[in-house]
């Protein structure tokens, strides 16, 4: 795998962890949490897809690795309502002038 090929692989994976957090309301973090959100969540959903004999949807081949963007996105949904749920409220504070 070149650097270019991992380089768009973190770019796929951005844009799955961010539609993945754009769906469940749940925005912290930056493009690395995207990114991050975008892996677990590529996990996350083939272990779904596997244990439920789905198919595979929509895959993107990059060089030798496919990364599958349809359950990475529903693994990403279900990974950050997860962590939305056991995170704690911020509270913004006011501040007076």
């Amino acid at each position: 795998m070149t650097i270019w090929e991992f380089l768009i692989l973190l770019l796929v994976a951005a844009i799955c962890g961010a539609v993945a957090r754009a769906i469940t309301g749940f925005s912290r973090g930056g493009l690395l949490v995207a990114i991050a959100v975008g892996f677990i969540g590529a996990l996350l959903g083939m272990w779904l897809q596997r244990l439920t004999g789905a198919p595979e949807l929509f895959t993107v081949e990059v060089g030798d690795a496919q990364f599958p963007i349809v359950w990475s996105i529903i693994g990403g949904v279900l990974f950050t309502a997860v962590v939305s749920v056991l995170t704690p409220p911020r509270y913004r504070t006011i501040r007076r002038l």
